[in-house]
């Protein structure tokens, strides 16, 4: 790399600059690890300043935390199949492409190593955790109102039950979560847990 100059080319701003970021921070991490990354090397990448960087991030693994939320779905992404099973189906197969991709093994050791450090475990509850648990209450809300799921079912508990679980099997089997580990999350935990009786 080396060398680019960040004022050349169209100035770009907002979201567009936001995703480049991501884009130039995700790339980082899969090439050199959590360990060697630096905000100088990720603007370098993005083609913008740090000064740009550091305007929106404290540090790296602020903006780390923030870039591993963006691959994963959101709320918008969420397939609406017609029933409960399809949709859970459907949603954590979209959080186990994003975990068995390159971006997923740099993420799991970028929180082996964040592990150690609880104000930025605390970070990653705030910003990850919350975003998947909404993901999921918003499914379960969908269900709710379609009648096939119980009203009760709508608490942050619940909804983080199927994450936790790919979670645990991705952190302790590694990648790739396969098709039949969703399925029997899905029909052996959630269907049974969120379902109307």
């Amino acid at each position: 790399m080396g060398g680019v100059d960040h004022r050349k080319g169209p100035r770009r701003r907002g979201d567009e600059l936001n995703r480049a970021i991501f884009e130039a921070a995700l790339d980082e991490l899969v090439e050199v690890g959590y360990q060697r990354l630096t905000m100088e090397r990720i603007a370098e990448r993005a083609r913008t300043s740090k000064a740009s960087l550091y305007r929106r991030w404290p540090g790296r693994a602020e903006l780390m935390l923030d870039a591993v939320v963006n691959v994963f779905p959101s709320v918008e992404d969420l397939a609406d199949t017609g029933e409960l099973r399809g949709d859970l189906l459907a949603a954590l197969t979209s959080m186990a492409h994003a975990l068995n991709s390159p971006v997923g093994a740099a993420a799991r050791s970028m929180l082996a190593d964040l592990d150690v450090q609880r104000e930025t475990m605390k970070m990653h509850r705030d910003r990850f955790i919350e975003h998947r648990n909404q993901l999921m209450l918003a499914l379960i809300r969908r269900a709710v109102a379609r009648g096939e799921a119980r009203t009760t079912a709508l608490t942050p508990r619940i909804a983080s039950v199927g994450p936790a679980l790919m979670r645990d099997h991705f952190l302790s089997c590694g990648a790739p979560i396969g098709d039949e580990v969703i399925a029997e999350i899905v029909d052996q935990v959630l269907v049974p847990l969120i379902k109307a009786v």
